[in-house]
């Protein structure tokens, strides 16, 4: 399986798929600036949900994970996972893939008769990155070994 990375230096948290990465310049041709968005629900709520960036609004129950710079998107699609499922899945590779088939109605990609999953494995120990969230608030750069991704903020920029 072929993935972009995401971040400068080292393994990122999350990457997509070449293919993931052609739906996204796609939607970001039709919708503008996108971000993802991932909760612990069952049924679509577990699958990464695609929006026009700000679309959804993040608070101090979610973690940002990763900046992904996408070849084609002028601009990184901002991933945020819910604060107590990264807690589970903090020591995991995320990968952004598509699929044939529906996904939910409230992602971009629904029409297209696709739908975004979860490809995932374990970190080794010489990738895994400390988890938690950054005590002063500030943005994760989204790449580097030793960050930590941060949690959002209702008053932050992706307020909706």
């Amino acid at each position: 399986m072929d993935e972009a990375a995401s971040g400068p230096g080292g393994v990122a948290r999350v990457a997509v798929t070449e293919a993931a990465a052609g739906l996204l310049r796609r939607l970001r041709a039709a919708h503008g600036p996108l971000m993802f968005h991932q909760s612990g629900g069952c049924c679509d709520g577990s699958a990464p949900m695609c929006f026009p960036a700000g679309e959804f609004r993040t608070g101090a129950s979610d973690v940002l994970l990763e900046r992904l710079a996408v070849a084609g998107v002028a601009e990184p699609v901002e991933f945020w996972m819910a604060a107590d499922q990264f807690a589970r899945w903090r020591h995991t590779r995320l990968i952004v893939d598509v699929v044939p088939g529906r996904g939910s109605g409230f992602s971009l990609e629904a029409p297209e008769g696709v739908r975004f999953l979860i490809r995932s494995r374990l970190l080794e120990a010489d990738e895994d990155r400390a988890g938690g969230t950054d005590a002063s608030g500030g943005p994760s750069s989204g790449g580097g070994h030793g960050e930590t991704p941060r949690t959002g903020d209702d008053a932050g920029p992706h307020s909706g």
